[in-house]
């Protein structure tokens, strides 16, 4: 299977960076500070957007604070970085658990998005979307490397 769209190997250690850079930064603003950092409030072109209650502007600049905006930018790049790079010994085998990694991440991320339509509601159904941005990176990560680490495993039992 060809694979058009991969990076070479070096950009995954540079991912990992990223990817975990952004998962401390979260645990602690948003787990331990529980508040935005004050030096990111700026103003920010937006195409849409509002500033507090005042209403909605479009095409405009408003005053806000980016630190979850550059979280999330980080989170973003720094999985796709890690899902597109390549290891050391791209093979078909690889290819093949990449496709393999990616379909049950999409499936799984849809199964676990459908129940939660069923059963969140309200303003709570907003963070269940925000975070919907981010499973289907974390989890074909997570099932891509276990199936490496499980292969990998089974290769040195022989």
């Amino acid at each position: 299977m060809e694979t058009k769209f991969l990076l070479p190997n070096k950009f995954k250690k540079i991912g990992w960076i990223l990817l975990v850079a952004s998962v401390i930064l979260w645990i602690y603003v948003g787990l331990i500070l529980k508040t935005e950092i004050e030096f990111l409030q700026t103003n920010v072109f937006a195409i849409i957007g509002s500033e507090f209650i005042k209403e909605t502007k479009y095409f405009s600049f408003i005053n806000t604070n980016i630190t979850y905006t550059l979280n999330g930018i980080l989170f973003i790049l720094g999985g796709l970085l890690v899902v597109f790079s390549q290891e050391k010994n791209e093979d078909e085998f690889i290819s093949k658990l990449r496709l393999l990694s990616f379909q049950w991440s999409v499936l799984i991320n849809y199964l676990l998005l459908l129940f939660l339509f069923l059963f969140v509601y309200g303003l709570d159904f907003l963070n269940v979307m925000i975070y919907n941005m981010f499973t289907t990176l974390i989890l074909f990560i997570v099932r891509f490397h276990y199936l490496l680490f499980k292969y990998k495993n089974l290769e040195y039992e022989k």
